[in-house]
């Protein structure tokens, strides 16, 4: 091992028993509120710090840089573009969730549905997030893989392992408290890559006249292949919009105005923070011919650094990865214990029995997420496979559940069911499973008909079956959308 690995692992175990070391000191959880919402008592600006540690992470620090090295500007509207829009839409009904004041999504429909619409989504919300541990698995993996020139497998289990351990000890105040630490090393760790490779690259002039030498005259351009990366708003923007653990930190605010206090700052803090990963992608233009074997991040690190400093950034960029996939693991945690486990077998279980429960379903989500991260490496791939599920499953019956009171049990029952039957097809044909298909697998044509086909049979079925008026109306006043 070199200089720089030896320093980059002693600072990983430092700071990865300074965190142990804050989550085991910290008051015991003693209920499923306690352990998953931290008794609603964190500031908003602390869940807002959270809630852009779990979104500005791995895909944000890495994938977007590669990202950005191929497609220019315009790559911001792959991750960039979708938050800003998800966040926006949150902004709107922040309040009207907070108002609710559920635990979890699954409860919330059982409270506007019936049960079973709740069961469905907490299957959805399942696959969701193991498929987000998997993401970030990858990331990390390729990471750690890069970085210490070891197999892939191993250096996905170990970045695993260190984010299900704080994780499993400390909940969601665990989580928020290490994401607060993890926000400040990444937001060091981002601004330090982007001097480094503006300096290095010979900044935006000699970057354009790389891109105009290379034929890439659209790389400056921010509506670039605009109808193709439209696709990103469409499908990842609607499902971060309702993504669980997004919703799980504007349920543990304090007050509703905090909830939307919290999104309100969150949505002004990421424009600058997605834009100067987008311009270190496109500045890296000026440094390589190709992306590096392992990306271009841990390629500059490497490369163009000190060793002091080269450490500090792996640990940086660990963090990014880090935040992203603890908040995965709590919420999937969350549903699998609370919605699942407590509401179909165990509706008597104790306090103390919901918090084992928590941990042991910590470990479950963890564990699922790593086997498929050694399945498929590809991050995009399995990022819109999550998405999918979300965005033709759960979108419609969850917005329409706040703003039309004709919307009813049954229309929500066959609008989820359609779209965990679309996106499952989808995703074997995604595997290789040769299947016949009238539209391109992730595509704006794709996302289209299933959120339109998904929209219209919720709106169908509502109008030719029985309302539910009364329990409608209930719910939405609570909500406060209706005076």
């Amino acid at each position: 091992m070199n200089h720089l690995q030896v320093i980059s692992i002693l600072l990983l175990l430092l700071y990865f028993s300074g965190i142990m070391f804050i989550v085991l000191r910290s008051k015991a959880s003693k209920n499923t509120e306690d352990y998953f919402l931290a008794g609603r008592q964190l500031p908003f600006w602390a869940l807002a710090v959270t809630f852009i540690a779990s979104w500005w992470g791995g895909g944000s620090a890495i994938d977007l840089v590669d990202h950005g090295f191929n497609q220019g500007v315009s790559s911001f509207w792959i991750y960039g573009m979708p938050v800003l829009f998800s966040t926006f839409l949150m902004y709107l009904f922040s309040k009207a969730i907070r108002k609710i004041g559920t635990i979890t999504q699954p409860q919330l429909m059982e409270l506007r549905y019936n049960k079973s619409v709740a069961l469905l989504l907490s299957i959805l919300i399942l696959v969701f997030m193991i498929l987000g541990v998997a993401t970030q698995a990858v990331v990390i993996g390729k990471f750690f893989q890069a970085f210490f020139d070891i197999d892939y497998k191993i250096a996905a289990l170990a970045g695993t392992s260190i984010v299900l351990l704080y994780s499993f000890f400390g909940g969601f105040k665990g989580v928020v408290v290490t994401d607060i630490i993890q926000f400040v090393f990444l937001l060091i760790a981002a601004i330090v890559l982007f001097i480094f490779t503006y300096n290095h690259s010979g900044g935006f002039e000699r970057v354009y006249e790389i891109a105009i030498a290379s034929d890439k005259p659209e790389f400056f351009s921010f509506f670039h292949n605009l109808s193709n990366n439209f696709v990103f708003i469409i499908t990842f923007g609607c499902s971060w919009m309702i993504q669980a653990n997004i919703w799980q930190r504007i349920s543990a605010t304090k007050t509703p105005a905090d909830a939307k206090k919290m999104m309100a700052l969150a949505f002004v803090v990421f424009i600058p923070l997605y834009l100067i990963v987008t311009l270190t992608g496109v500045l890296s233009l000026g440094l390589f011919d190709s992306v590096p074997e392992g990306g271009i991040v841990p390629a500059i690190i490497i490369q163009y650094m000190p060793v002091g400093l080269a450490a500090f950034m792996f640990l940086g960029l660990c963090s990014a990865i880090m935040s992203t996939m603890d908040s995965m693991i709590n919420t999937g945690a969350l549903v699998l214990s609370v919605d699942i486990f407590k509401n179909r077998f165990r509706p008597l279980a104790k306090p103390e029995q919901m918090v084992w429960a928590g941990k042991i379903s910590t470990v479950i989500i963890a564990f699922l997420g790593l086997l498929l991260a050694l399945e498929i490496r590809s991050i995009l791939k399995i990022t819109w496979i999550g998405s999918d599920f979300l965005a033709t499953g759960a979108f419609v019956p969850l917005i329409l559940a706040f703003i039309w009171k004709r919307g009813n049990s049954k229309a929500a029952t066959a609008s989820i069911l359609f779209g965990l039957l679309f996106s499952t097809y989808n995703l074997l044909i995604a595997l290789g499973v040769k299947l016949p298909t009238a539209w391109e697998i992730a595509s704006v044509q794709q996302a289209g008909i299933g959120m339109v086909a998904s929209l219209l049979i919720f709106v169908f079925v509502s109008l030719i079956t029985k309302p539910e008026t009364e329990k409608a109306k209930a719910f939405i006043e609570k909500a406060g959308m209706i005076k």
